[in-house]
């Protein structure tokens, strides 16, 4: 019974108490409150923590920087001044007791080290590379000076007074070089710290071993020169400075040698493999003028007489400009250390995709800079070159171009284009040691490559060559540069040209030149009757050569310098007088923009070109064709397998650079003037830099020949058979020169009428004509339709007669070129038939 009482108790009272479950489902509200207040607390802390350490390691070099000036200055007025009171007392015995003398210099390299990291923020660099690189440079020097120090000074021990020690190199140079002068003895630890030093400050200096020692050999022969300058100048005759320069002021100054050349031996190589006389010599340096900077317009007088003997012809009374007509672009110092470090930035990026590299030293250019690597063991060349977007990312590169390898080495190139930009002036290119050194009249500027040399190219071993990019890239910058070459190293006995330039803004500069065949050519149709012309004339030369027995026109040229050549009994020439073989002038045939004359006369530009390409090397006619459109129906397949050489600017499409080059590379240059020169022997394209040339410069250039040839005017009986005969076409060489011959006549069979001007038609021989010509005519200008069907129902003729008679309304100019199934274009009106008719 008791135990029943119990019982009930018992259950009554837990049914008062409430259960675990009921009051942790109470409870668990306010712990979720108290949870996420604590959770949105820690989140705030975080958060802040965050932003501290951003804002905190994004001044991490200006913090380093600043308190190492400031240790800097405190070491300085503690250890020079004593000026800080007891600190620097503790400070002074501290650090002379650790280092001994090297803590007088100590707050030189601090304030240093600090200036060069707060400076490093601004270019970009790693700040923690910067602190590494400083930590690790820094304390190889401290302990190399402290040991020289120590070895230097007597060694004193551990049990010398403080004093001593710290008049050596202190606890830290007597831990350094005892146990090294023990060892090696005083010789073996002098070169081991020495050794130790030299690293140091490498690493500080974020330079190479390389570098350094060329540093070192450039200061020891400049010291070597000076030196010896002196000497000669107090023990030798003052009037005798057969050793010494004139500045332009006349005052004498040593000759100082050139820096040896950063060049890529293969580049070399290869250049001179596919270009014969094109020379490769390093630029000159600024050290070479006796300036930190090559100015614009300043001449070389001496180098100038030697052009000109070189050049000029036997007897010839023509004079080349001088080459103060042209500018001089100014040299533009180059970081070298923001160029190694870059060189670590690729190294480390391709180390990220697991590609291992050992960056060589790099070529530094004047547009692109070459980082040369070595791929290490078991890497695949392609699977750096599948990395290109990844490292122009990581480079903050708009593109990079990758050379793999680079021809003749066992390495890769990475072209990385540079921040700033070198100007390369036409000046600079014809001032250059390549230039003394060309002889040919055709031997042009180009620019300058990669390695920094001039680039000159010889337009007669190309022999033709085909320019082609997008707008804006460079290629009347080109043309403009190859024209002035001419000019300036040319006379009108050697050179002559015709210029072709749809566009009709370009060449005009050029009008009235004496080395001119004609006035630049603007419309496209005589564009095409003339190149027609140098068809003609290459037979004509083709027949002089067969007649006398020459190969090509360099035999020729050499046999009348010598007087080797005389005509036979009963050889007269057109005015009745003893024949008299002259030389034959080169022809340079420029065409500005080759889709304009496809658009208008195809096929008749595409045959001319063919045989001109094929044939007119020997007889020294040569073509330069430049386009911004290199599709297939403009760079047909027959105008790529005649012309070998070409010159490829920026272009937007690889598609666009397989037709200029049949391999892509193009598409990844930069722009103005950022070009690939593909030789005629070579199947690997060399990177250059394209010069450039004022519109002033040309005019004075211009000038300066008219002025020898006031009353200069274009033959317009080049190409005539009566004056002079056929084959003897004489050109105007201006009132100073003696005229020049095309060629003396060789064949007595009568030719065709020719026209009265190079750009003028052919006109159609009367055994050509057809019956119904004249009613065609009529026909065709009174409905200003050509259309073969047309002339095929009204005059009642079958489709090839009408094709004929259409073919022969377009010799004598009536009616345009064929443009498929339509209709041909009419190019005269009926009152322009009648005035013809009139006239004739």
């Amino acid at each position: 019974m008791a135990t029943q009482q119990r019982s009930n108790k018992s259950s009554r009272a837990a049914s008062k108490r409430p259960t675990k479950a009921s009051s942790s489902r109470r409870k668990k509200p306010a712990t979720k409150a108290k949870n996420s207040r604590a959770k949105n607390s820690k989140k705030k802390s975080q958060a802040s923590r965050q932003a501290v350490v951003k804002v905190v390691s994004g001044h991490a070099a200006d913090l380093w920087g600043v308190g190492a000036v400031l240790l800097g200055l405190l070491v300085a007025a503690s250890v020079w001044l004593g000026v800080v009171g007891v600190i620097g007392e503790a400070i002074d015995d501290v650090l002379a007791l650790s280092i001994g003398l090297v803590r007088f210099v100590l707050p030189i390299g601090l304030v240093a080290g600090g200036v060069v990291m707060v400076r490093g923020h601004e270019g970009g660099e790693d700040t923690a590379e910067r602190i590494a690189r400083a930590s690790i440079g820094g304390v190889l020097l401290i302990v190399s000076i402290a040991g020289l120090l120590h070895v230097g000074r007597g060694r004193p021990g551990i049990d010398d007074r403080t004093a001593e020690l710290g008049a050596a190199g202190g606890v830290l140079g007597m831990g350094i070089g005892g146990p090294l002068h023990a060892l090696a003895a005083t010789t073996g630890a002098w070169l081991i710290l020495l050794a130790l030093m030299f690293l140091g400050a490498i690493i500080l200096t974020g330079s190479s071993a390389q570098g350094a020692g060329r540093a070192i050999t450039s200061a020891l022969r400049l010291a070597g020169s000076m030196i010896k300058s002196v000497f000669r100048g107090l023990m030798g005759d003052p009037a005798d400075q057969s050793d010494s320069q004139l500045d332009p002021t006349g005052d004498s100054m040593p000759v100082q040698p050139l820096p040896p050349p950063q060049a890529d031996s293969s580049d070399t190589a290869e250049m001179q493999s596919s270009e014969p006389a094109a020379s490769d010599v390093p630029p000159e340096s600024a050290a070479s003028s006796g300036t930190e900077a090559t100015h614009r317009g300043r001449v070389e007088p001496a180098a100038e007489t030697e052009q000109q003997a070189l050049r000029l012809p036997t007897g010839s009374k023509w004079k080349l400009p001088p080459t103060s007509l042209l500018g001089r672009s100014r040299q533009q110092s180059v970081d070298e250390n923001l160029v190694a470090h870059r060189g670590r930035l690729l190294q480390a990026t391709l180390a990220q995709f697991g590609v291992e590299t050992t960056v060589l030293t790099p070529v530094i250019g004047p547009t692109v800079t070459r980082f040369v690597l070595e791929l290490g063991e078991g890497v695949k060349v392609a699977k750096l070159e599948s990395l290109r977007k990844d490292i122009a990312y990581a480079m903050a590169s708009p593109d990079v171009r990758i050379l793999a390898p680079i021809p003749g080495r066992r390495a890769i190139g990475v072209e990385v284009p540079n921040t700033d930009r070198q100007v390369v002036a036409v000046g600079d290119i014809l001032a250059s040691r390549e230039a003394r050194a060309a002889k040919h009249p055709l031997e042009v500027a180009i620019g300058r490559d990669i390695n920094g040399r001039s680039a000159m190219i010889n337009l007669a071993t190309m022999p033709h060559v085909l320019i082609a990019g997008a707008t804006g890239a460079g290629k009347s910058s080109c043309l403009n540069s190859i024209i002035t070459s001419i000019l300036m190293r040319s006379t009108p006995e050697q050179v002559r040209m015709i210029l072709v330039d749809p566009k009709r803004v370009e060449m005009g500069q050029y009008e009235r030149a004496p080395h001119l065949l004609t006035a630049p050519v603007t419309d496209p149709r005589k564009a095409a009757n003339a190149l027609a012309w140098a068809v003609r004339e290459m037979d004509r030369r083709y027949g002089l050569l067969s007649k006398v027995g020459f190969r090509d026109i360099t035999g020729y040229n050499n046999a009348v310098d010598g007087d080797k050549l005389e005509a036979g009994l009963g050889e007269v020439d057109e005015s009745g007088e003893p024949l008299v073989y002259k030389r034959l002038p080169f022809i340079l045939i420029v065409v500005d923009e080759l889709a304009d004359l496809m658009m208008v006369a195809a096929r008749d530009v595409e045959d001319s070109i063919a045989r001109i390409a094929q044939m007119a090397r020997a007889v020294g006619i040569h073509l330069v064709i430049a386009t911004q459109r290199p599709s297939v129906n403009v760079i047909t397949g027959v105008i790529k397998a005649n012309v070998p050489a070409r010159l490829a600017f920026a272009v937007s499409s690889r598609t666009d650079s397989q037709v200029i080059l049949d391999q892509p590379g193009a598409e990844r240059l930069v722009g103005k003037g950022d070009l690939l020169l593909l030789g005629p022997a070579s199947s690997s394209p060399h990177r250059i830099q394209g010069c450039w040339v004022e519109e002033e410069e040309v005019r004075s250039i211009v000038k300066f020949w008219r002025d020898q040839a006031p009353d200069f005017a274009e033959d317009n009986s080049v190409a005539t058979e009566s004056a002079p005969p056929a084959g003897s076409g004489q050109y105007n060489a201006g009132p100073t020169a003696a005229p020049v011959a095309l060629a003396p006549s060789v064949s007595s069979t009568p030719l065709a009428p020719s026209p009265l001007s190079i750009t003028d038609s052919i006109p159609t021989p009367a055994d050509q004509g057809d019956e119904y010509l004249g009613q065609a005519t009529d026909l065709v200008v009174q409905t200003q339709l050509g259309s073969t069907s047309m002339l095929q129902r009204k005059l009642r003729v079958g489709f090839a007669r009408a094709g004929r008679i259409m073919d022969l309304l377009e010799q004598q100019g009536i009616v345009g070129p064929s443009i498929g199934s339509k209709a041909r274009e009419v190019l005269i009106s009926p009152e322009e038939l009648a005035a013809r008719r009139a006239q004739g």
